[in-house]
């Protein structure tokens, strides 16, 4: 059907579309002021003010997602919902898997929808200097959902740092299969904007305008429908609240773009050093020790995998340890192998006792190896499963080549005994404000620890939800300052900057500096490995990018064999 103007798609001609759509014979399609809507047996579309302001493969589009909810949504569970944003989340996560069904059915009615969206974008867009601050997240989210990509005039650290403390949630949302989790996916996320603003501080990377909360009334004259003008109810009072972010009154609100560098630094630093993240406690952090208790056929599966891609590059490094390794005697010892030399001195002296020799060879391999995997939800998919080939690969020949070596993983999870600790010392009127991590305990697990040479753990290897780079860096590196050799090297595997649900973004990237600077500082040697992202390259003086999943075995190996073969003194 090609463009034409909205006269020419009359009311008859709709019903008709709309009978084909839901199969229910009595459907008829009319307009009216107050559309969109779906009732019982009849399809409202907007009536609207200007006849021709809606081409007709646009009305088609609309047509088409009220005939998916009419036929694929439990739309009577979605209207009990009280008005506010969980119910217009719910709205949004349900359209798009109505929308697939739809497509399953009729291809056709891609095209329609996709006119449909192009026409509200511009209508958003026209809007969007005006829209609070709700709107725009809730717009964002939606087209994260349909993976479009935002516009420019969209994009602002404020929204981008919500999107991405959200990701793993809206991962999930986009795998609905029925109203029933549309709906529970939708306050699950409200409930994870909610946790960014816990404890009334703003935690997005930039505050947003004081007007821009989602409290403020709407703009007069909207007539988009993506929030409502009922009285919302407490619970969705609250949940707006802590979606909003808070007015830069705060002592510690953050430098806006237009600020300096000096400024920017005046906030990183707090009496000369840099902010560290503090969590509230650390009493309910988890570490779970998983060497040996993987699948021993999966474990032996990948090592397979592992041994496949990386093999000549272990045999091509054994024999540059080989050479590179050099052989000394320690004299004059009381035990041994007979020193030739020293027979001399056992002739010519009758009390000399120690005529044997030692061998001793050059510590080329006198080094301890961690490898440190981020967990975060952002690793989902095939991130992870290039990540678990990885660690095999370098375990695995690590082991080979008799290298002390151990595989670490960590994210971080809220936590309810963690909450209720907060909330108690929030009702007890402590100040809370030098905390950064409030709600979420650390999730570190251990694949494969040192002294063991069983690597089935590797098999476990998983994602979990978020990243707190800087405190997982400390712990990795705790325990390899705890081995006895000569080096001691830190390969760390992320995919992107440090990220908590609670945690302020700009303190958790100081902290991670703070973090890399002491480590680095105590003779640890550091690499970092970006996955399809270059902030490693922002943290670490040594990094590598890797731009291609399939390579990532390879590259990770190569930089490694280049780190133990230099010499510790050039490092």
């Amino acid at each position: 059907m090609s463009a034409s103007p909205l006269p020419q798609l009359a009311p008859d001609t709709l019903s008709r579309l709309a009978r084909v759509l839901t199969g229910r014979y009595g459907v008829t399609v009319s307009f009216d002021a107050h559309g969109p809507r779906v009732e019982c047996d009849r399809i409202v579309l907007p009536e609207s003010a200007v006849p021709d302001s809606l081409n007709a493969d646009a009305l088609t589009g609309q047509l088409d997602l009220l005939a998916a909810r009419w036929k694929f949504s439990a739309i009577d569970r979605l209207d009990a919902l009280p008005p506010g944003p969980a119910r217009q989340l719910a709205q949004v996560i349900e359209d798009r898997r109505v929308c697939e069904r739809l497509f399953n059915d009729y291809p056709g009615a891609r095209g329609y929808i996709g006119t449909l969206r192009k026409q509200k974008a511009r209508a958003t867009h026209a809007r969007w200097p005006t829209l609070p601050w709700r709107d725009k997240l809730i717009w964002l989210i939606e087209g994260a959902l349909w993976s479009e990509t935002p516009a420019v005039t969209e994009r602002t650290p404020a929204l981008d740092a919500t999107l991405g403390a959200v990701s793993d949630a809206l991962n999930r949302a986009r795998a609905s299969r029925s109203t029933r989790e549309s709906i529970e996916n939708a306050q699950a996320l409200v409930k994870r904007i909610r946790s960014l603003g816990a404890g009334g501080v703003n935690t997005m990377m930039f505050t947003a305008d004081a007007d821009e909360t989602l409290d403020a009334e709407r703009v007069h004259g909207d007539q988009d429908a993506t929030l409502e003008n009922a009285q919302e109810t407490q619970d969705a009072a609250t949940a707006d609240a802590a979606l909003a972010s808070q007015t830069p009154s705060d002592a510690t609100a953050q430098p806006s773009e237009a600020q300096s560098p000096a400024a920017a630094i005046s906030f990183d630093m707090v009496d000369g050093r840099p902010r560290l993240s503090i969590p509230l406690t650390t009493a309910f952090d988890i570490v779970t020790d998983l060497t040996g208790r993987g699948d021993p056929a999966a474990w032996r599966n990948l090592r397979a995998l592992a041994r496949a891609e990386t093999a000549p590059l272990t045999a091509r490094l054994e024999r540059a340890l080989k050479a590179d390794e050099q052989t000394h005697w320690k004299r004059d010892q009381e035990r041994g192998e007979i020193d030739r030399p020293a027979l001399v001195k056992l002739v010519l002296s009758p009390g000399y006792r120690t005529p044997f020799r030692v061998k001793r060879i050059t510590e080329g391999r006198d080094a301890a190896v961690t490898l440190l995997i981020d967990r975060s939800g952002s690793m989902a998919g095939k991130k992870m499963d290039l990540a678990r080939l990885c660690a095999a690969a370098l375990c695995d020949a690590l082991i080979q080549l008799s290298f002390k070596c151990e595989v670490l993983g960590y994210s971080s999870v809220e936590s309810p005994e963690m909450r209720a600790l907060y909330e108690q010392m929030l009702a007890d009127g402590a100040d809370l404000s030098r905390y950064n991590r409030k709600l979420e305990r650390l999730d570190l697990q251990v694949y494969k620890r040192f002294g063991s040479n069983n690597a089935a753990g590797l098999s476990e290897i998983a994602c979990g939800h978020e990243n707190p780079d800087g405190e997982a860096l400390v712990w990795a590196a705790s325990r390899l300052l705890a081995q006895r050799a000569n080096r001691r090297i830190l390969m760390v595997l992320s995919d992107g900057y440090p990220a908590t649900g609670d945690g302020h973004p700009v303190i958790l990237q100081t902290d991670l500096r703070a973090r890399i600077e002491e480590i680095a500082a105590s003779g640890v040697e550091l690499i970092g490995i970006g996955l399809l992202d270059d902030a490693v390259e922002k943290f670490y003086a040594h990094n590598i990018v890797v731009r291609k999943l399939d390579e990532l075995p390879t590259m990770a190996f190569t930089v490694l064999s280049d780190l133990l073969l230099r010499k510790r003194t050039s490092v």
